[in-house]
């Protein structure tokens, strides 16, 4: 799943009986992945409330047993869907903080890779980032989880431990999702990687610009 594009990733044909060659654990596979796409396409589409089990079947072209099979309910499919993205963007943010090279160096490409992946599919953005609020307790709090993992990966690679220190780190966290959400919002998600060397001299500031 190096590909950030998760719909593209995802994009099968629709699988025919028989005649796909395949075992059943990879068609349910690939059943499963055109849920979890469909899921984002149509909750990004009418947003998680309106968005009905009929929906993502018609989307996905798989069937409401298939469905069923899958996923409990909506809310299983969408908390799935979710668990995906954030693998997808937690992989980005691990491979450009891997890379080595100085703290700032290192928040650069964070940084640069976040935005990049959002900006690439509007609606994985607008599921990750807005979509959330209203999918109920659980995906909040898997929301909140990664935001706080981001703070200590920040506080990390600037081996920020006082106190005022990781209120820096909280700071910028929540000042680059405002700002993304904010965009996501208004549809200039297209926008986003524009926000990159700003934010990065952002940082640089609170920070305290170690290296």
């Amino acid at each position: 799943m190096d590909d950030p594009a998760l719909l593209r990733t995802y994009s099968a044909a629709p699988l025919s009986g028989g005649s796909h060659g395949l075992t059943r654990e990879e068609v349910a596979t690939q059943q499963r992945g055109r849920l979890l796409v469909a899921m984002v396409e149509v909750a990004a589409e009418k947003g998680y409330g309106a968005t009905s089990v009929a929906d993502v079947l018609k989307r996905s072209r798989v069937s409401r047993l298939t469905f069923y099979e899958h996923f409990a309910n909506k809310e299983a499919c969408f908390i799935a869907a979710y668990d995906l993205v954030t693998e997808i963007l937690a992989t980005r943010i691990d491979g450009a903080l891997s890379s080595g090279g100085t703290a700032m160096e290192r928040v650069d490409r964070v940084v640069g890779a976040y935005l990049a992946a959002l900006a690439a599919e509007p609606e994985v953005a607008r599921v990750f980032l807005i979509e959330s609020y209203a999918a109920g307790v659980e995906v909040l709090g898997r929301r909140l989880s990664m935001q706080a993992a981001l703070i200590d990966g920040l506080a990390e690679t600037f081996g920020a431990t006082a106190p005022e220190e990781r209120l820096a780190s909280e700071t910028a966290i929540g000042a680059l999702i405002s700002l993304v959400t904010t965009r996501v919002l208004a549809g200039e998600t297209a926008g986003l990687p524009a926000l990159r060397e700003p934010f990065v001299a952002l940082i640089a500031r609170l920070m305290g610009t170690r290296s």
